[in-house]
């Protein structure tokens, strides 16, 4: 379905994830639109790693609505207002995936629409058609 494309002429990634991810053809795809770590009762955890578990948490439900799940995640965007939430997340994260691993990319922001919001993370993910 998809493989990690890992050439051995670029540097290795800091942390678990693919430089790249092949999906072949005639697959079905889901685009997740960047989730929060809010609940569905509004409730917003106060640190990183609770915002991402919650977004994170999110975002499986929408899969789960398309018969996918975390392993068929590809690829992976996510959004911290500061340096101090980096290691945070990428521990949530870093808990969830094994390989082969979603390509990634982890960005500071200046913020999002509300101030007690760190963290944002959307994905895409893929299955056989």
């Amino acid at each position: 379905m998809h493989k990690p494309l890992l050439p051995d002429s670029i540097h290795p990634p800091f942390a678990p994830y693919s430089p790249g991810v092949e999906v072949a053809s005639r697959s079905r795809f889901v685009f997740v639109s960047g989730q929060l770590g809010i609940g569905k009762d509004g409730l917003i955890p106060p640190d990183c790693a609770g915002q991402a578990e919650l977004a994170f948490q999110n975002i499986l439900a929408i899969l789960g609505e398309a018969g996918m799940a975390l392993k068929d995640i590809v690829r992976i965007n996510a959004y911290v207002t500061g340096r101090e939430h980096l290691q945070p997340y990428m521990q949530v994260r870093n808990a969830l995936f094994s390989e082969p691993f979603p390509a990634s990319t982890l960005m500071i922001v200046a913020g999002f629409a509300r101030p007690e919001f760190v963290v944002e993370i959307e994905a895409v993910a893929a299955t056989p058609g």
